[in-house]
């Protein structure tokens, strides 16, 4: 019976160890996780999107933001005035918006400066023009 005992004593020490090397395993293996996957989370977050207001009147555009950092801008253009305006920058633009009414545009931006302005003839030359800063 003694050596019945000593078996099971044994074992169940072999089966704790087996347990602390899985765990140790277990725990390494998240750590070398979490660096393979760090980097990947900090470009995610560096990724998102930047959301950027413009209301447009005659003849002019107030932007909620005078500076946004390089990448992806979504601008939210409402026109308020009571003639048709677009939006352009970064060599896209949106369609003609009507009055009251709002339209989106989605750019990549490098950093530098980043020239705005309506498209409709002889809006740009009445003011509707800026730049944005691109840091």
């Amino acid at each position: 019976m003694l050596r019945r005992a000593s078996i099971d004593e044994k074992d169940e020490d072999m089966s704790h160890r087996s347990i602390a090397a899985r765990a140790a395993g277990a725990g390494a293996l998240l750590a070398l996780i979490g660096v393979i996957a760090a980097p990947a989370f900090a470009m995610q977050a560096r990724a998102q999107t930047t959301a950027v207001t413009v209301t447009a009147t005659e003849f002019h555009f107030k932007l909620s933001k005078t500076s946004v950092p390089h990448g992806s801008v979504t601008f939210t253009v409402t026109n308020k005035g009571h003639v048709g305006h677009d939006f352009k920058i970064g060599g896209k633009k949106t369609p003609l918006i009507a009055p009251g009414k709002s339209a989106k545009l989605t750019v990549t931006l490098k950093a530098g400066k980043a020239p705005y302005l309506c498209t409709v003839p002889g809006h740009a030359a009445a003011g509707m023009k800026g730049t944005l800063k691109v840091t």
